[in-house]
């Protein structure tokens, strides 16, 4: 038995089949995801296929949500919620799962508290709302000024999502989770990081939000290993207990 940890995939889940292959991972084993999984848009049908594919290697594949997935689908009906290692997931596929915010999950004897979610970094011009414009036609002349401008923006329930930043429920349940477990746990799996961490790497370049201050409060009020968490695309450990990856694997268990 063996859980490992990864960084984002944005959809592209080639790098797990092959890993997987390559350490010959069975049934017993888990690959974790610090968000970004990339549950997206499959209008064309390609994110079913290479799901269907992610679904025929044997561990059990887990992510927290990132701030680039689609939580209108994300969190509608297309998953159903189950009981799932001690806490609450989306079953995605028969091995691929969502973990919810604020629960701790046990794999191969390890606690893991996980709480997904990010603020966008790519949205410095702004963020459309199609309802804000009087017809299709107006908002799709906006849009095509501010790409011809190059300007970094998203569009809300396109690209863009208020639910990439956890509500006070989902804050509260992680707080609530964590002190039934004497505010102790083996790991914590996140995608972005606590803001006193950021402001380590960043330079000032990540901003502070509600979901880094809420981190910043559990990282000095929580016992842990190691923190693992995405979002930045880079490899590197931070002040000893904060892991960041993207393209590496490390096996935790």
């Amino acid at each position: 038995m063996a859980v490992y940890i990864t960084g984002d995939c944005h959809r592209e889940w080639r790098k797990i089949r092959l890993f997987s292959a390559l350490r010959n991972l069975t049934e017993e084993d888990f690959i974790i995801v610090c968000g970004d999984f990339g549950i997206w848009d499959d209008s064309d049908g390609y994110e079913r296929k290479e799901l269907n594919k992610l679904s025929e290697i044997k561990p059990t594949v887990v992510f927290v949500s990132g701030n680039h997935e689609n939580f209108d689908r994300l969190y509608s009906d297309e998953f159903n919620t189950v009981d799932f290692h001690g806490g609450k997931a989306q079953r995605i596929r028969d091995n691929v799962y969502h973990l919810l915010r604020g629960y701790v999950f046990e794999f191969c004897g390890k606690r893991f508290w996980a709480f997904g979610g990010a603020s966008s970094h790519d949205v410095e011009d702004g963020i459309l709302d199609p309802n804000d414009y009087e017809s299709p036609g107006e908002f799709r002349k906006v849009v095509k000024k501010w790409q011809k401008e190059n300007k970094m923006f998203r569009i809300k329930g396109v690209s863009w999502w208020e639910r990439e930043l956890p509500t006070e429920e989902e804050m509260n349940r992680g707080k609530e989770v964590l002190a039934a477990n004497k505010n102790q746990v083996d790991f914590i799996i996140s995608h972005c990081c606590p803001q006193q961490v950021a402001a380590v790497f960043s330079c000032g370049l990540y901003k502070v939000d509600r979901l880094t201050n809420y981190f910043d409060e559990i990282m000095e009020n929580t016992k842990f290993t190691r923190w693992y968490f995405g979002h930045y695309h880079d490899d590197r450990a931070i002040m000893g207990k904060f892991v960041m990856l993207y393209d590496s694997f490390e096996r935790v268990v």
